[in-house]
Parts: C-alpha cells; structure tokens; sequence
C-alpha cells in the first residue's frame, strides 16, 4: 500500500472515528484497529493526535469546497444553490440524528478542550459563510448577505443539534420546509433589463 494512501486512509478513518466518537475519546488505536495497521506502522504515517486531527480538517475543508463547489453547480440561481445547503440536513438527517453536524461538533469539542485547533476546524464555517453571503448577495441583498448567511448557519446549527437530542425526523422536516419557506419570503432582487 503506498504512504499517500495509508495516510488517506488513516485520515478517513480517523474522520469517522472522530465524527461518531469525538475527538478526545478516539484513541490512536482505534483509529489503527479501523485501518488493520500496527501501531509501529502507524507511527510512521502520523507522529501524534494533533497531526491526525489537521489532516481530518484538511479533509473536511476539501469535502465541503467540493460540495459548495457542486452546489454552485447544479444551481439554476443563487435560491437554489442556499437550498442545497438546507437540504443537506434532510440528506444526512440519520448520521445527524445519530451524531450531530460534523463541523459543529468538532469545534464545539475542540473550544470546550480549548485545542490550538479550533479555529482550523471553525474555518469550515467560514468556507460556508462565505458561499451563502455570496448566493444571498446574488439575490440583491448585498448590505444583508453575510447577516443571512449567518442566520442560516445558525438555523441549520440549531435543526442539528435539536435533531441529535431529539431523534425525531418529523421535526427536521419541518424545520427544513420553515426555513425553505423563510428563504422563498426573502425580497427578490428587481429583474435586470
């Protein structure tokens, strides 16, 4: 197996890990145990938790660019594109349920650890703000977009985490179709001649 990828798999793994068991309580071995390595093998690819726990954030970034950047895709217009982000917590609504948001619960464990980290994985947020405040300015809200964008990290922040404590999908669907239903409320910029 070559070094890049036992090092991606390792990063893999120890994404999962970290995503369904937080970060403090996964152990190098459990994140060895997942990719069938020996923990002298192990060493060689990752000299120490923090450098797994970049790599998993690097990752996260990588995975969430990719999907902003498909969204911007698909989108027939900027609505669209901020529905894609909505949909995403009917689309992972069972890990949700089961674990949280992936981002808001690293950086909620990595500020209450108050790790060197936090930030690194907060900048994911960041990638998201930034996306929504562009597709909201899009729709002609250009002096609110970065408060809107807020409000909907917020809102689906909020859905996620009722969500985990919860457990009951009745209430992300009509948390998801309130805030379609905010966004279809928002002003329209005027038609361009």
């Amino acid at each position: 197996m070559a070094a890049g990828t036992t090092r991606d798999q390792i990063a893999a793994a120890a994404d999962r890990l970290f995503y369904e068991r937080g970060f403090e309580a996964t152990s190098f071995a459990d994140i060895a145990a997942a990719v069938n390595l020996s923990r002298g093998n192990f060493y060689y690819h990752f000299k120490s938790k923090d450098e797994i726990l970049a790599a998993v954030i690097a990752r996260r970034v990588e995975t969430t660019r990719a999907a902003l950047d498909a969204w911007a895709a698909a989108a027939a217009g900027p609505a669209d594109g901020i529905r894609s982000f909505i949909g995403m917590l009917v689309a992972n609504r069972a890990k949700i349920m089961r674990h949280g948001c992936p981002v808001g619960t690293l950086c909620a464990e990595l500020a209450k650890l108050d790790h060197a980290a936090q930030g690194d994985a907060a900048a994911i947020f960041t990638l998201f703000r930034t996306w929504l405040a562009d597709r909201f300015a899009a729709l002609g809200h250009g002096a609110d977009a970065d408060a809107l964008a807020l409000h909907a990290l917020m809102r689906s922040q909020g859905i996620a985490a009722l969500a985990t404590a919860l457990h009951d999908e009745a209430f992300i669907d009509r948390e998801v179709e309130a805030l379609e239903a905010w966004l279809d409320d928002l002003p329209q910029a005027p038609a361009r001649p």
